[in-house]
């Protein structure tokens, strides 16, 4: 039987929430734990060498930055020698467009719903390599737009080398199906997946074999560590790659091949802590946790006739994680955060997220102003949630 959830004892994990301040931009970034700030601090007053000497600290520095690693991929079920850590999701998908061959005529397809980190590497490519792209743009709800194997399917033909696409929109909130998604994909021989799981690895375990993507990437940022992000590559999927490396490398594993020194030693040594903390909480708590305090939100948003919500309206755990966006008829997204934050000590946020394309092109909205966006994590609280409720309702009546 899983054990009763603790908000107060998780948020004794946060030093930053010990202010005023309430956090409800998470999906832009996440506080970090204490354990990973003080193991920063103590790297940098200790052990802050170049790696792979043999002196007694360069070794201690090396052993912990190959533990962060390694850590890093056994938490989402990959080999440390398919798995790069670099600066961002941003770069590292940037690096892996330049590294990937592709054979004359071949097409990629992208999701419209994705950050466009996940799209603007690929349409230089295209335009470099003079490769076709198409754009996967779901044909179910406007409002509530979700990528579907059935869709994909009707873009996919023999010349499809890569599908590219998110686990879950930063907008929307909404869970892809990635397993199915993977198996669609793989039908066409030589055809790959690149997922872009930024918004989904806060909320959710990970297994990537599981899921059966080719490349998938996210930021330890997000998930209560440092600024860092990781990519996996599955070993079939490197024998299509060039190294980006320096000559004299192997070019063995991923990181040798789009590495690049990107990752930052102080950062990936502390990443066995944040990996840690995730397994002294049940995902299974944390998943009925946001449930209720997503729940608060979207009822309350339900209730307004003026206020159209994007993404799944309901607070099913299955279906979505607790980032939630939403327009107000006849008011500016950007005015109604603002006009919070005069009220109040809760931080949202406006705009497209850099999904810019999903604002526009899907959604039909002003991509500069966007949506408003509430995104909460499970160290908030129903209280703050219901805090916040209160000041949006009376920003909406004024």
């Amino acid at each position: 039987m899983a054990s009763t959830f603790d908000v107060s004892a998780v948020r004794e994990h946060f030093p930053a929430l010990n202010q005023q301040q309430v956090f409800m931009d998470n999906a832009g970034g996440s506080q970090v734990l204490g354990s990973v700030i003080n193991s920063i601090s103590s790297y940098f007053s200790t052990t802050n060498v170049q790696l792979g000497a043999t002196y007694p600290v360069a070794q201690k520095s090396t052993n912990a930055y190959d533990r962060g690693v390694e850590a890093a991929a056994k938490y989402i079920n990959a080999s440390p020698s398919d798995v790069v850590l670099g600066p961002s999701t941003t770069q590292l998908f940037r690096n892996l467009s330049i590294a990937l061959n592709f054979p004359t005529n071949s097409e990629i397809i992208l999701s419209n719903l994705d950050h466009e980190a996940n799209l603007a590497p690929w349409v230089q490519l295209a335009a470099w390599k003079n490769l076709t792209v198409k754009w996967w743009i779901p044909s179910a709800s406007r409002t509530n737009p979700i990528l579907e194997p059935a869709d994909l399917k009707k873009l996919l033909t023999s010349q499809t080398r890569l599908v590219c696409c998110t686990h879950t929109s930063n907008i929307l909130g909404s869970i892809t199906d990635i397993a199915a998604i993977a198996e669609t994909v793989h039908a066409i021989p030589g055809a790959m997946l690149c997922v872009d799981a930024v918004a989904y690895a806060p909320h959710r375990a990970i297994d990537v074999r599981a899921l059966g993507a080719d490349f998938y990437s996210f930021s330890w940022y997000k998930v209560y560590g440092p600024h860092i992000a990781m990519l996996y590559a599955s070993r079939a999927a490197q024998k299509d790659m060039v190294s980006l490396g320096h000559y004299f490398k192997s070019g063995k594993t991923l990181e040798e091949k789009l590495g690049l020194a990107g990752a930052s030693y102080e950062a990936v040594q502390c990443l066995p802590l944040v990996v840690e903390y995730l397994a002294s909480q049940e995902w299974g708590n944390i998943k009925h946790h946001e449930e209720k305090i997503q729940k608060i939100m979207l009822d309350y948003l339900r209730s307004r006739d003026d206020v159209q919500i994007y993404g799944e309206p309901s607070a099913n755990p299955n279906l979505r994680v607790p980032v939630l966006s939403f327009v107000v008829k006849g008011r500016s997204s950007e005015g109604i955060v603002t006009a919070v934050e005069e009220r109040s000590s809760y931080g949202i946020r406006s705009g497209h997220f850099y999904s810019k394309r999903l604002c526009t092109d899907v959604l039909g909205i002003d991509g500069d102003d966007g949506v408003v966006r509430v995104s909460l994590l499970h160290y908030n609280t129903e209280e703050e949630v219901k805090g916040l409720v209160k000041v949006l309702d009376e920003v909406l009546e004024k």
